[in-house]
């Protein structure tokens, strides 16, 4: 249940933001990185009500630029299957079997998007603006993460 209600919080928070359209592949690349922030920032596998509004100053500072978000939520990862490399856990959790399957998503798809994140020419350097018809493939999460980032500032 932990990963079914940190989707719920992430599609919650999407949709309040009014960022994307709820059908695209954008939203769910937010979605999906959100609630893996949600998910993965709970160390006891259950989330609670209160917890919740708790979780927002958390979530917003993991899904803030510059975070190393990626390393973040493999080091998470490898925290929760450790017991089932050594073999004190027979069965991995169902929960962790939806995240895996999440985060297999988010790493392996790739979305056309603004390039946000390209070096900039020195002679932009006093204007730093994007350019907005640059696209780039882009890994889901990287789409996502600002995504999520503006929809817990905007709650």
């Amino acid at each position: 249940m932990a990963w079914l209600y940190a989707e719920y919080i992430a599609d919650e928070l999407l949709r309040a933001g009014h960022l994307v359209p709820s059908g695209t592949l954008e939203f769910r690349a937010g979605r999906e990185t959100l609630a893996l922030t949600v998910y993965l920032s709970d160390s006891s596998d259950e989330l609670s009500g209160i917890r919740v509004v708790s979780g927002l100053d958390e979530w917003l500072s993991l899904t803030a630029y510059g975070h190393p978000w990626e390393s973040w939520v493999r080091e998470r990862f490898a925290d929760r299957t450790a017991g089932a490399r050594r073999g004190e856990v027979t069965v991995v959790s169902p929960d962790l079997e939806l995240a895996l399957a999440s985060w297999r998503w988010l790493s392996g798809t790739e979305l056309l998007a603004a390039d946000l994140g390209g070096a900039l020419p020195p002679h932009w350097a006093a204007d730093p603006g994007v350019d907005e018809s640059e696209q780039v493939w882009t890994p889901a999460w990287q789409l996502g993460l600002p995504l999520g980032h503006l929809a817990i500032h905007l709650f």
